[in-house]
């Protein structure tokens, strides 16, 4: 059993971050010691490393939160339950790819047409660009 500070040591995320998970109902603490103390053991730092990966992948506290009732319930659930959130979050990702390509090409144009030179910046291309939103 561990009191927070070590188990946010072992899960690799401050103290707060475990705080905000129980609030928010992705995280339990094991019980609370004779001081009062929160303590957790491996099955909190299995649903946190879970929470951890997950998040890594981009996945939103929703989705987690789903996910997580899906893996205390694994016996009364599907793969395809798990693998339609993860072919949302695909999808979700593949979306912002786009967006963030078109922002590029977009950056890159106005880059490429700036003269970049010493001149006064009232004439700046890039300011003129943003100014009308032709971007």
């Amino acid at each position: 059993m561990m009191k927070i500070g070590a188990f946010a040591q072992a899960g690799q995320v401050p103290a707060d971050t475990i705080r905000y998970y129980e609030k928010i109902g992705l995280l339990t603490a094991g019980h609370r010691n004779d001081a009062g103390y929160r303590v957790y053991g491996e099955q909190q730092l299995a649903t946190l490393r879970f929470i951890r990966s997950a998040k890594q992948l981009g996945m939103s506290l929703d989705t987690i939160k789903q996910l997580l009732d899906i893996q205390v319930n694994k016996a009364e659930a599907h793969c395809e339950d798990v693998k339609l959130f993860v072919g949302q979050q695909l999808k979700q990702l593949e979306e912002k790819i786009e967006e963030f390509n078109r922002m590029h090409a977009a950056m890159q144009q106005l880059h490429d047409a700036c003269c970049g030179g010493d001149e006064a910046a009232t004439c700046c291309s890039i300011l003129q660009a943003l100014e009308a939103g032709d971007v």
